[in-house]
C-alpha cells in the first residue's frame, strides 16, 4: 500500500459512494453470480457457508480478476482499453458471467457518460469503472475497495433473500469480509494482468448450472 498517497477528498469519496450505491442504475441487484443455484441445490444453507462461498469467489475468482482488470484499465492509455476489455470478456467462465459483466458495464458506461460527460462505451464492468475513475481523477485504491465491497454486498443481499439470512447475519458477513477486500486491493495494485487466475471452480460451475435452472429469480 502506498502510505504516501494523498488522502481522498470528500468529493472523491462521495462520488464513489454514488457509483456503488444500489441506486446507481447498473442493475446489480438482478445478478447472483451463480449463488442462486448453489442455494437452490443445498450447497449454501447457512451464514457460514455463504461467507465461505463469497470469500472463495472474491479471493480466487472474479473478485481478484476484476480488481486486476480495474487497475489495468485505470493505468491504460485509451488505445489499450480494447485489449484489456477483450481479456476481461475471455475470462468470464460462462455465458451468464459474460452477460453479468457486459450488461452492468454497459449500464455503468451509459449513465456515467451522461452525468459526468466521460467517454465510455461498450466496456465490461471493471474496465468501465477503472477507466471512469482515471478520467475523474479518483484514487485507484479507494475505487477498488468500493468495487469489491459492492460485489460482496450484492451477493450478501442475494443470500439474505434466498438462504434466507437475517439482516443482522448479512451485515455481519459483509463486515467480516471487509478486511479481505482491503487485502485484495493492496495485492492487485502491486500486480498486473500477468497475475490473472481463477480457481473458484464451484462458483464457476454454479454459474454454468444456473443457465438451465428451471425456476429462478436472478438473471445469473
Amino acid at each position: 500500500m502506498d502510505t504516501d498517497a494523498p488522502m481522498a477528498t470528500a468529493t472523491e469519496i462521495l462520488t464513489l459512494t454514488q457509483w456503488f450505491s444500489p441506486a446507481y442504475p447498473v442493475g446489480a441487484f438482478a445478478y447472483s453470480h451463480g449463488l442462486e443455484w448453489a442455494i437452490d441445490v443445498g450447497d449454501v444453507t447457512t451464514a457460514e457457508q455463504t461467507s465461505a462461498w463469497i470469500k472463495e469467489v472474491l479471493r480466487h475468482g472474479a473478485g481478484w480478476n476484476d480488481a486486476l482488470f480495474l487497475a489495468a484499465a485505470y493505468h491504460a492509455d485509451a488505445e489499450d482499453l480494447a485489449d484489456i476489455d477483450a481479456t476481461a470478456r475471455a475470462f468470464a467462465a460462462s455465458s451468464e458471467r459474460l452477460k453479468e459483466t457486459r450488461l452492468q458495464g454497459e449500464a455503468f458506461c451509459e449513465v456515467t457518460t451522461k452525468v459526468w460527460a466521460t467517454d465510455l462505451e461498450h466496456l465490461t464492468y471493471p474496465v468501465a469503472v477503472g477507466r471512469a475513475a482515471r478520467l475523474e481523477g479518483l484514487p485507484l485504491e479507494l475505487t477498488t475497495k468500493f468495487y469489491l465491497m459492492a460485489f460482496v454486498s450484492n451477493l450478501a443481499a442475494v443470500a439474505m433473500r434466498l438462504v434466507p439470512l437475517g439482516q443482522t447475519d448479512g451485515q455481519r458477513l459483509i463486515r467480516d469480509l471487509t478486511p479481505l477486500c482491503t487485502q485484495i486491493t493492496e495485492e492487485a495494485n502491486c500486480a498486473s494482468l500477468d497475475d490473472l487466475a481463477s480457481t473458484s471452480f464451484l462458483g464457476d460451475i454454479a454459474a454454468m448450472k444456473h443457465e438451465t435452472q428451471y425456476s429462478r429469480i436472478f438473471r445469473t
